[in-house]
């Protein structure tokens, strides 16, 4: 695949992408951590390569994350079939109200459905499902039943996707989310982390897209 701008929260992100990478065609950038700060550094990038003349093909968020047991164990590779902003919205009374309920638009983007077919024919065992992006990881089980129940359809949950779709969507190119399991959803145990798996996993997927 080539004209793809890969965008990644850390350095460390980007590293592992790039060493699988054999395509200098393929743009590795990491632009910060959380939704806010993803999405102003790829309007950015984008924006950049528009002036020199260099417009992107697509945009991938890619990086580790949360996975949802068991549709999405660790070690796992994650295509997204949406990028949701779970917690984005109002708490109530009577329970979290998202965006979309409070009628100031939406929280879920989803993914260009002809990037995702490609992503899919070259990573034939990732699962596929809706990505939550979440500004606070969850720590506990009771987050993670919630999260569940508002998204059944989840498998997984990052801190960038929605940024990024946001960027992606303004300058008018398709998005797609790809993300590595590095630990299961629930409540915090560093001990159960497998950060290193994750990272291999991403740079077996980046070998696959060239």
């Amino acid at each position: 695949m080539s004209g793809l701008l890969l965008v990644t929260a850390v350095e460390a992100e980007a590293d592992a992408l790039r060493a699988g990478l054999t395509t200098d065609a393929v743009t590795v950038a990491a632009v910060g951590v959380g939704p806010a700060a993803v999405a102003a550094g790829t309007a950015r990038l984008l924006a950049l390569a528009e002036a020199e003349g260099r417009r992107y093909d697509a945009v991938i968020s890619a990086g580790i994350g949360g996975g949802f047991t068991p549709r999405a164990p660790v070690g796992a590779t994650v295509l997204a079939t949406s990028s949701i902003a779970a917690d984005l919205g109002a708490d109530s009374p009577a329970g979290f109200l998202s965006l979309d309920e409070l009628g100031f638009g939406r929280i879920a983007v989803p993914v260009d459905a002809g990037l995702l077919d490609t992503l899919r024919a070259a990573l034939p065992h990732a699962v596929v499902g809706a990505v939550l992006t979440v500004s606070t990881v969850t720590g506990t089980a009771e987050r993670e039943r919630a999260l569940a129940e508002r998204h059944p359809d989840a498998v997984a949950e990052a801190m960038e996707g929605y940024g990024v779709a946001c960027a992606a969507a303004g300058a008018g190119l398709p998005f797609a989310e790809l993300r590595t399991i590095s630990n299961p959803i629930g409540p915090r145990d560093r001990g159960a982390w497998r950060i290193r798996d994750a990272f291999t996993a991403l740079t077996a997927a980046a070998a696959a897209l060239g």
